[in-house]
């Protein structure tokens, strides 16, 4: 049986991501609204609710009008907006991050996509809180940076059109400086933290990729901290946990690394004489970050098989 599948919002960059990796397939059917038909409210209102699954590529205030235009029970939505991700009654979608989360995704008719750096971040610290390796209590940070195509069109054209408005000729910016980033609540709330992370992140002149890092000045033993990482995620297809030895034999790691596919490795490095760790996330921003995750999600809501479409690493 052929599932039908809406992206609304499909003209942006995540949109057209995921159409790309649904593109093709026999197991799914996209509705598609030509240009005058996807600001018709009426057209979206019906494409929703004929859809067995929506997938919301939307600011956040429009992701909510539109599930509030969805008035039956049958379709189920994935929302890739910062909207529902800490919201009561969404399912959290990644499907790695709890031994039960895959199972909730599953049988979830609302599921929120996780955010591409809340990803890396949880990836790493959310087995080490859940193990006991670090206490809720102790405060985080995180350093992350992203290829610009994270920022959508706008960001996408200050760095590649010189005429954009905004364009911009610099190869690394900071930004989110007064720490008030919409992803802090994700990352704190899902992670079981007791105070907010600093959350510094950047932007680099690269298209996609993104590395994400969480230091621990104060770490536990490392042995400990690779063997909770690689137990947590052993057997997966899309989290790679690299090994021991893997790690201490790298000298660098780059943001493209991942680029173009829908993985997520994590790294752990240190010096243990020193007691300090630096835990590494290395994922695509429009992958495991944005369209991938958005894709698995969809593939387990409707009982297909999880790594279909996906471009494994």
């Amino acid at each position: 049986m052929t599932a039908s599948v809406f992206i609304d919002g499909g003209a942006g960059t995540t949109g057209l991501e995921i159409a790309d990796r649904l593109a093709g397939r026999a197991d799914l059917q996209l509705i598609r609204l030509d240009e005058a038909r996807r600001k018709d409210p009426a057209a979206r209102r019906e494409a929703l609710n004929d859809a067995d699954a929506v997938i919301l590529c939307l600011p956040d205030d429009a992701a909510r009008e539109a599930v509030a235009l969805i008035d039956n029970p049958r379709t189920r939505v994935i929302d890739a907006s910062t909207a529902h991700r800490v919201a009561d009654g969404w399912t959290y979608g990644f499907p790695e991050l709890e031994a039960d989360a895959r199972e909730r995704v599953a049988k979830a008719t609302r599921v929120s996509n996780p955010g591409c750096y809340p990803t890396g971040f949880l990836a790493l610290v959310r087995p080490l809180v859940r193990a006991g390796l670090l206490d809720p209590s102790t405060p985080t940070a995180v350093n992350a940076t992203s290829g610009y195509s994270g920022g959508g069109k706008s960001m996408i054209a200050a760095f590649e059109d010189a005429d954009a408005p905004d364009a911009t000729g610099t190869a690394f910016r900071l930004y989110a400086l007064s720490l008030g980033h919409k992803h802090v609540a994700e990352m704190q709330g899902h992670a079981g933290l007791q105070h907010p992370p600093l959350f510094a992140p950047a932007v680099a002149r690269t298209y996609r990729g993104m590395i994400v890092e969480v230091p621990l000045p104060i770490a536990p033993p490392l042995s400990a901290i690779q063997d909770t990482l690689a137990q947590s995620y052993a057997g997966q297809r899309l989290v790679r946990v690299a090994d021991a030895q893997e790690s201490a034999a790298m000298s660098l790691v780059t943001l493209e690394r991942l680029a173009g596919t829908d993985g997520l490795e994590l790294f752990v490095f240190g010096n243990e004489q020193r007691g300090q760790a630096r835990l590494v996330a290395v994922l695509d921003n429009l992958g495991k970050g944005a369209a991938g995750a958005a894709v698995q999600n969809l593939n387990l809501m409707l009982g297909l098989d999880e790594p279909s479409g996906l471009r494994l690493p």
